[in-house]
């Protein structure tokens, strides 16, 4: 069996930009691509108030979080000093400009993250 999951191609992700990809279970996967073409994938929740990280600004090897600026390596999913904190990282590839990632890890990794819950509903979960 192949381990490795096609996603989308390198440039179906914006540079400096991020594209989310979709699990079964679990939040979503954020795809990061830098001014290089490298890319990187993290779960799409900022380990702050779990912004989405896939709405952030990309600059060399980092996102900001665009709900409070945080700054969060790509590479290894840590928070930057004097920040403190860590996104789940997923494994990532590139063969033949087809971007890949693990399918162990898409349905495995970080499965009991929540998405934060803002905006009028947060005081009224029966919100539909």
């Amino acid at each position: 069996m192949n381990d490795w999951k096609k996603i989308c191609l390198v440039t179906d992700i914006p540079v400096l930009g991020s594209r989310r990809v979709a699990r079964a279970a679990g939040m979503d996967v954020a795809l990061f691509r830098n001014d290089k073409d490298e890319v990187f994938a993290l779960l799409d929740r900022c380990p702050h108030r779990g912004g989405p990280l896939s709405q952030g600004l990309v600059f060399g090897s980092s996102v900001a979080c665009p709900l409070h600026n945080w700054t969060i390596g790509l590479a290894d999913g840590c928070a930057r000093a004097p920040d403190v904190g860590t996104t789940t990282k997923f494994s990532v590839q590139v063969v033949e400009g087809a971007v890949q990632l693990r399918r162990a890890e898409l349905a495995t990794l970080a499965l009991k993250e929540k998405p934060p819950v803002a905006g009028p509903c947060a005081r009224h979960l029966s919100c539909a």
